[in-house]
């Protein structure tokens, strides 16, 4: 899945209910002290907390969405069970997987509560982790198939979206890749098509079967070219997290908004790892 969270919409929200950055002129001025001898008043109570968002909060939240991404995990990797053997027209041996119910719950609920969340970014507290659990079951059910038909293959995938996500934040950060508003426009664009093409052929997959679009599990080098396009795009979501949190912290938004940038971060990783887990089963039937 994409990340539809982190985008100038949310920015440009996150602002009508974020503290101003420090050192802001949009305070409201102060008051004179008054003359009378009536009793002093705090005056109104300000709703926000005077805390500001910081790059070591969006990390701490992001470890805590991890940590129950992880737990969930196992409980879905356990869940998932053995496949069934079945043969195959050419006589050969073959497995047939069935992903249980409540994997594809939690993919669905995962799905439902990123559409809330991008409307209520301020209940992202709560939402988030119930994000990274419903994810998390998933996310252990698939690895196991891919496991089971592919072994080994689940430490490669997560140890090549390790290695990806540090290499675009040291390139990130040493400014070789730069965010501009070109770019951001040019990888945004370039999601949604994925998302729409993603949804169009879950479509038609539904109604003229499993191998109407079969280049997506293909080990082809269509397929091969395909899913490496899509890993790298989901690579260059992340340059553009990255900008976001960065951004949010220099301009002082609210400390709510920490757990916010966290849930997106752990859409876009979520969305590399399984790319990654698509490829390299590509890579493996060569």
């Amino acid at each position: 899945m994409s990340n539809p969270v982190l985008n100038e919409r949310a920015m440009q929200s996150a602002q009508t209910w974020a503290p101003p950055a420090s050192g802001s002129s949009h305070f409201p001025p102060v008051a004179e002290p008054p003359t009378t001898t009536e009793p002093l008043s705090d005056g109104p109570t300000s709703p926000w907390s005077g805390k500001a968002m910081t790059v070591g909060g969006v990390v701490s939240a992001t470890s805590v969405l991890f940590v129950l991404l992880l737990l969930a995990a196992a409980f879905g990797w356990y869940q998932q069970g053995e496949p069934e053997q079945v043969q195959l027209a050419d006589g050969t041996i073959g497995y047939n997987y069935s992903i249980p119910a409540l994997a594809w719950g939690g993919l669905i609920g995962g799905f439902v509560l990123v559409l809330v969340l991008w409307r209520k970014p301020e209940l992202a507290r709560f939402i988030a982790p119930i994000y990274a659990l419903a994810q998390g079951v998933f996310i252990g059910a698939i690895s196991r198939m891919y496991e089971t038909l592919w072994d080994g293959i689940v430490v490669q995938a997560a140890g090549a979206t390790i290695a990806v996500f540090a290499v675009m934040l040291v390139l990130y950060r040493t400014r070789i890749i730069k965010v501009t508003r070109r770019f951001r426009m040019i990888v945004t664009a370039a999601t949604i098509g994925v998302m729409l093409f993603y949804g169009v052929t879950l479509l038609i997959r539904l109604f003229a079967g499993a191998d109407s679009v079969s280049f997506l599990a293909s080990p082809s080098l269509l397929g091969i070219a395909f899913s490496l396009f899509v890993a790298g795009l989901a690579a260059f979501n992340l340059a553009l997290d990255f900008d976001f949190i960065e951004r949010g912290v220099e301009q002082g938004l609210d400390k709510k908004f920490e757990w916010y940038a966290a849930f997106g971060l752990l859409v876009t990783i979520i969305w590399l790892y399984l790319e990654m887990l698509r490829l390299l089963s590509k890579l493996r039937q060569q």
